[in-house]
Order: structure tokens, then sequence, then C-alpha cells
């Protein structure tokens, strides 16, 4: 698996004996799986009693680098032999890639499931529509005598649909409408290569 230096660094932190020893690193293993499937991202997920006497900086890079590792190896649906490469390049031994893997295993198809409901495609746009609106007079000035657009985006992802309602100057509309002309155009070319 391609990993960057801060994610190989961090997981090298993970599989030093004298920061982490067994007990401590399942510990952040389970925790970093529980907070992948966390709807809510609780931020006291590193106060588990096993992880208190790690330095925090160090525990944060870790389970930065532990996550990412997670996530990466769901995403290629890796299997015990890549994981265990992967993890010896790594310095791990031989015991931590065991409680690796299964807790890996306990966890991997919940997150399939989250990782498939991400979606790989942005919502499509379906229908717009715009009001033109004038704004005569506010709290603080009397006359303000401004028109402004509002603009209701119908979008579709999933088959859910989706409302999203804006409002924007002139001149801002004129800029959107400008960046969304050089996109159709840098589109235009790509499909013509």
């Amino acid at each position: 698996m391609e990993l960057s230096e801060s994610v190989q660094r961090g997981l090298q932190a993970l599989a030093d004996a004298s920061s982490f020893d067994q007990s401590s690193f399942q510990a952040l293993i389970d925790v970093s799986h529980r907070s992948l499937l966390s709807s809510h991202g609780d931020p006291a997920v590193l106060d588990h009693p096993e992880l208190k006497q790690i330095d925090q900086i160090l525990l944060k890079q870790v389970h930065t680098a532990a996550t990412t590792f997670i996530l990466e190896a769901v995403k290629q649906n890796a299997d015990k032999s890549t994981i265990s490469s992967s993890l010896e390049e790594l310095t791990f031994s031989a015991e931590k890639i065991e409680i690796f893997y299964s807790i890996y295993q306990k966890h991997k198809k919940e997150l399939e499931h989250l990782l498939a409901s991400i979606g790989r495609r942005p919502a499509q746009i379906n229908d717009i529509s715009w009001r033109l609106q004038y704004h005569m007079k506010n709290g603080q000035v009397d006359k303000v005598n401004e028109p402004f657009y509002s603009i209701s985006l119908n979008s579709e992802k999933d088959g859910c649909s989706e409302d999203m309602n804006f409002t924007c100057t002139m001149e801002q509309l004129q800029d959107l409408v400008g960046k969304l002309k050089d996109a159709a155009k840098s589109v235009e070319k790509a499909s013509q290569m």
C-alpha cells in the first residue's frame, strides 16, 4: 500500500514497543476503528484509560496514521497477506500484526458500508431557478436600493432530491457565471482529448 511519510512515521511509532505495549496498542487500534464508525466524531475518543500515559501529541499522530491505514486497507479490500506485509515493512511485530488484523476483520464490513455510503459521485444539478429581488432599506440605513438574486439549485444524489438556496449580488452572479463558463470549456476540452 502507498502511504505518505507522515503516516509511515506514525505507524512506526505505533510499532515501537517502548511507546505502545500490547494492551495500549490493542486499545488504540480498537479506538481508531470505533472513531471511524462513530457518526458524531467524539472528541473524547482518545480518553481511553489504556492511553492516558502516552504523550498526547504522539497519540494524535499515531491515531491519525492508524485511521488512514485502516481506511486505505478497506478501500483496497486488502487481505491478510497485504496488511501483514505492509505492517512488517513498518517494523510491526507478529503479535501486533495479529491484533491489528483481528480487530480490522471485526469492523471491516461496517467500514465498507461506511465508505460505500459516501459515494463516488457528487450531486447532479437537475434544475435551477432564480428571482431578481430588490433590497429597499434595512435597519441601519433608510434607503439601500440594491438588486440581488435569489438562486435555488435542485440537485439529486443517490435518488434523493435536495434544494440549495442562496442569494448574491449582480457582481457575485456574474463571477459565478464566468466560473461556470470556464468549467464548461475545461470539460469540453477534456472530452476532445
